[in-house]
């Protein structure tokens, strides 16, 4: 990619959202315009602002990258990441809104009147963000990594600064107008290219079909191995080879490799010639994580989808970054409109990311041996149309990336700096604020630069797996069923979102590597949820004596509309 127009996107991204946020700022004045902008946030711009932030690195880049390394069936992440939304609707949007709340932790106290389950609340808001920053700002050390061969690290140091910069100075109300005007941006920068792309390819003689099987390199193509890994073949294959293979130094010999595995050291370069077909890449044997969901997939195909399915659909409404927008909406009414709008906005989002991950399986098939699937997005334009219109669509891609992270990013940062705020810190004040602003972003920086990661898509995955798995049944239970206790509340979280947390962190270890103890601990979401449920109703059963005093009124005000409530009290 031509960095020389990809950088001053990125940076022309990066200005505008500062001069945005800035425009924020100037009319933030108080306490709640920093956390919820004083509740007078419209459905049609917090439409814009919560698919801003929700369209994260793992909608940009991720479902792409999913789609060229494994077909088809990695539609259910936009499917999942869209019908979440639904169930939103449905059980928690206008309940959210009307019970007053700042953020998670204040609506677990509110419901429950426990010290203790806000402040377990609160460690898994903290967890769930943390655990959701990662990715983004790895996904922005890919992206500049691809644009300019810098350092991984250096990408999401900038990330990291805009963020903290943005949210410390205009909080809620400043991010608001950031997120929305980002939406756009993200839309504009996949739609534009997307055409171009489309019709470039029905222009292409060859008229391949994206997931004929096996996938075929279209022109001669030099592949470079930045990290060992095992190359299977079901059929002998002719290569070219300037490295290791099998134990065996290689200087730029041609040589046919017969079926089966064969070791690729690190640094080695393969030659394929056209129409060779791509054989398949496993890095698990060499303690990386790249693969290691997609070898779980293969062996338990039905379960991980199902997996998937759960934690997606059900993980959404209690993202901390998605539920604290709706604390901005004026009523319930608006916060249901909000949920309506944002349906449609992503939607429409997500038709586009597939396209480009169809369109990398016949363009750029060799991304998924080197394992840099996530940066298809970022190099179609140049491979499929180059020259100038190349360079200048790259750069619009490039820059809708950078508004991917930037967007997100600010709305993770924005929760857990209210939580660290509120629960941790020793004042609630705005100052103090910006002092848990920069705590929020400083934990998940340094993670990414220590440790390698999951391609985006399932990183983000694996955070809705804990978040549907915790908060999903304190919120449906908190709002539907009055019989809920404070322990019932704190055991159902602990089992549910604790379990799911745990097999995050030994999938994210890459332990065990196959069988079906990985596939079980890769998508726990089939038995975290259920578990967090039925701990919650079982306890809460048990304790039944514990129900808080006034519950019914509480579930009052949760379900009637602001109107007639002021009727009542009059």
């Amino acid at each position: 990619m031509n960095s020389n127009y990809a950088v001053p996107a990125v940076a022309l991204v990066v200005v505008a959202t500062v001069l945005v946020g800035a425009f924020g700022l100037r009319i933030s004045r108080t306490t709640s315009d920093f956390y919820v902008a004083s509740r007078t946030v419209g459905p049609r711009l917090n439409a814009a602002a919560i698919s801003g932030e929700y369209l994260s690195a793992a909608s940009f880049l991720g479902i792409a990258g999913l789609v060229l390394v494994q077909g088809p069936d990695m539609l259910w992440y936009p499917v999942g990441y869209t019908a979440g939304y639904l169930v939103l609707l449905l059980f928690v949007a206008a309940p959210l809104r009307r019970s007053g709340a700042y953020t998670l932790p204040d609506f677990a106290e509110a419901r429950l009147a426990s010290q203790a389950v806000r402040r377990l609340a609160g460690a898994f808001v903290v967890g769930v963000g943390w655990l959701y920053l990662l990715p983004q700002l790895q996904g922005a050390g890919l992206t500049l990594t691809v644009l300019t061969g810098a350092p991984a690290w250096l990408g999401g140091v900038i990330v990291a600064a805009v963020v903290v910069a943005t949210v410390a100075a205009g909080g809620m109300r400043s991010i608001t107008f950031v997120q929305a005007f980002q939406y756009w941006l993200k839309l504009t920068a996949l739609l534009v290219p997307a055409l171009f792309l489309v019709l470039a390819w029905q222009g292409d003689g060859a008229h391949r079909h994206a997931f004929d099987e096996p996938a075929t390199f279209r022109e001669q193509r030099v592949v470079r191995v930045d990290d060992r890994l095992d190359l299977k073949l079901d059929a002998p294959l002719t290569v070219t080879v300037s490295g290791t293979i099998d134990g065996r130094p290689h200087d730029d010999d041609r040589i046919r490799l017969p079926a089966g595995t064969h070791r690729i050291e690190q640094g080695t370069r393969l030659t394929f010639a056209k129409d060779a077909p791509v054989p398949a890449a496993d890095r698990g044997s060499n303690g990386g994580m790249s693969t290691s969901l997609a070898a779980g997939r293969e062996e338990r195909p039905l379960y991980a989808t199902y997996g998937l399915i759960l934690a997606t659909f059900l993980g959404t409404m209690g993202l901390p970054h998605v539920v604290v927008r709706f604390y901005t909406s004026p009523h319930g009414v608006a916060a249901r409109r909000t949920t309506v709008a944002v349906l449609a906005l992503i939607g429409g989002f997500y038709l586009l990311p597939p396209v480009y991950g169809a369109l990398g399986r016949l363009y750029a098939p060799e991304l998924a041996l080197t394992g840099d699937a996530d940066a298809a997005v970022l190099l179609l334009p140049e491979r499929v149309i180059g020259g100038l219109g190349g360079d200048l669509l790259g750069a619009l891609v490039a820059g809708g990336a950078f508004a991917a992270f930037l967007s997100t990013a600010s709305g993770l940062t924005m929760a857990v700096a209210g939580v660290l705020t509120q629960d941790v810190l020793p004042s609630r004040g705005v100052r103090h604020f910006r002092l848990g602003t920069v705590l929020a972003m400083a934990v998940p920086l340094a993670a990414s630069m220590l440790v390698g990661g999951l391609p985006v898509a399932d990183a983000v995955g694996l955070a809705f797996a804990v978040s549907a798995s915790s908060f999903c049944p304190l919120l449906v239970l908190g709002i539907w069923w009055r019989r809920l206790t404070p322990p019932g509340a704190a055991a159902g979280m602990l089992m549910g979102g604790g379990s799911a947390f745990v097999a995050v962190a030994v999938t994210m270890a890459g332990f065990p590597g196959t069988g079906g103890l990985h596939a079980l601990l890769a998508w726990p979401a089939l038995w975290s949820v259920p578990l967090g449920f039925l701990t919650m109703v079982l306890v809460s059963l048990a304790t039944a004596g514990r129900v808080p005093a006034g519950t019914a009124a509480i579930l009052a005000r949760f379900h009637l509309p602001e109107e007639l409530r002021a009727e009542v009290k009059a």
